[in-house]
């Protein structure tokens, strides 16, 4: 048995972990599986992507099957990581249509979770571009699902984290891009209401995320940078950008030991928050062109950065909630966060669609992404945030979620029974149960 966890480095669990190196192998596995559940690259944050007893490690089905160039439809093993497409297509003028906030995720566990990225207002999360999925069922061995052929199981699956089958290959497409630089411009919002009211007035706008000061408070309550942005056509490009239409990701400079605990505290994330925004508001009248890997991928740079939470480990809360109660239900939990004094080291707003699957997170809406380290009343704390947000019509995100009750889950999730019965029907042993599954019933 090995001990492992999620990103977030909570909670750690033991779990046989199995390494198939074929197709072939994970179909057995998954077949002879004993509670057990796919795991891509461990970057969900908390417990989903480890099994109670078995965890089925997908990282070694990494191969690039078929490309289309004329529709962008590509095949690919459920192993391979996005940074690893994203280097090989790139400089050939494709990029995912959907990325999360890391590059360092498998296209398996961007399907399972159906990610959601900075577009989801307007193009919608990862799922949506998923054309088809050959999954192996507990039961039934291999199996292609798509939109015409097992539908049900198809939507059961986006979303589904890994509780339907394990996901051996997908054929997805990708967006055609004449470079690899985006085109951002910069919106300074002085409080929670004026970066809503930026983001609603900027649906056309393909990509835009809000970066919060969690930690402002009164007037300045939820001020906010707004970051607005577009593939940068090759006439937009300056001469050194043209020199370098497709600039590569630089090496990350790596976390090489735990942070002490000091280093992340309330004074610290208020001294760095200062500076982002002040930083952030000089280039708020100009639109400035950025490489798409640190634009996308800001947190990247620097490798094993959950380290700098130390080894009291981190836990993340993303809620999304109904535009309609979106704003004054977010000004509650900031005030709260605000006066409690916790240091969120990221806080992040963005405007969501509907989902794909049966448990995709998003909903019309806002969402917002809290880091907090753990401690001893975090968690007590982060049960207030949860009832505020079933009392808005509002869930958490199972891909980042580590603690959140079976209450709030069953409160969140109306589609619940709908999956249910599609797990029911292709799993009726039970062989596949990750811990989240296991905490949350599901």
């Amino acid at each position: 048995m090995t001990a492992i966890s999620g990103w977030g480095r909570y909670p750690i669990n033991d779990t046989e972990i199995i390494h198939p190196r074929t197709a072939d192998a994970a179909q057995r596995a998954t077949v002879q599986a004993d509670q057990a559940v796919a795991r891509g690259n461990g970057r969900a944050y908390g417990d989903a992507a480890v099994g109670v007893r078995q965890t089925i490690e997908m990282a070694q089905l990494n191969r690039i099957r078929a490309f289309d160039s004329r529709t962008g439809q590509l095949t690919v093993e459920a192993g391979l990581l996005l940074s690893d497409l994203i280097a090989t297509f790139l400089p050939r003028g494709f990029f995912p249509y959907v990325v999360p906030g890391t590059s360092f995720i498998t296209v398996g566990g961007a399907i399972a979770s159906d990610v959601h990225g900075k577009n989801h207002h307007c193009e919608g999360g990862f799922g949506r571009y998923v054309e088809k999925i050959l999954l192996v069922l507990p039961t039934a061995g291999m199996i292609e699902a798509s939109r015409e052929q097992h539908s049900d199981l198809f939507r059961a699956t986006i979303g589904g984290m890994g509780l339907t089958g394990t996901i051996l290959e997908a054929t997805i497409r990708l967006r055609p891009v004449e470079t690899g630089w985006i085109s951002q411009r910069t919106i300074v919002a002085d409080d929670l209401g004026a970066a809503i009211a930026a983001l609603e007035c900027s649906e056309s706008a393909t990509y835009s995320v809000a970066w919060i000061d969690c930690l402002a408070r009164g007037a300045r309550l939820g001020r906010s940078l707004i970051f607005l942005g577009e593939h940068a056509a090759s006439h937009q490009l300056g001469e050194r950008q043209f020199a370098n239409r497709f600039p590569l990701r630089k090496p990350p400079i790596s976390m090489p030991i735990d942070a002490p605990s000091f280093v992340l505290n309330h004074w610290t994330v208020a001294a760095f928050n200062e500076l982002y925004f002040r930083a952030g508001a000089r280039n708020g009248a100009c639109t400035t062109l950025v490489p798409a890997h640190p634009y996308f991928f800001p947190l990247d740079a620097l490798g094993n950065w959950n380290r700098i939470y130390g080894r009291r480990a981190f836990v993340e809360h993303q809620s999304v909630l109904p535009t309609k109660n979106a704003q004054a239900t977010f000004v509650e939990m900031l005030g709260r966060i605000a006066k409690r004094g916790g240091a969120s080291f990221l806080t992040v707003l963005k405007k969501l669609g509907a989902g794909s699957g049966y448990l995709s997170f998003p909903i019309p809406g806002y969402t917002l992404t809290l880091d907090f380290p753990i401690e001893r009343d975090l968690f007590s704390f982060l049960d207030e945030l949860d009832a505020l947000v079933v009392a808005a019509g509002g869930r958490l995100y199972l891909a980042k979620d580590a603690r959140q009750s079976r209450t709030t889950f069953e409160a969140g999730y109306s589609d619940l029974p709908f999956f249910s019965e599609i797990r029911r029907t292709v799993d009726p042993a039970g062989k596949l149960k990750s811990r989240l599954a296991e905490r949350l019933w599901i």
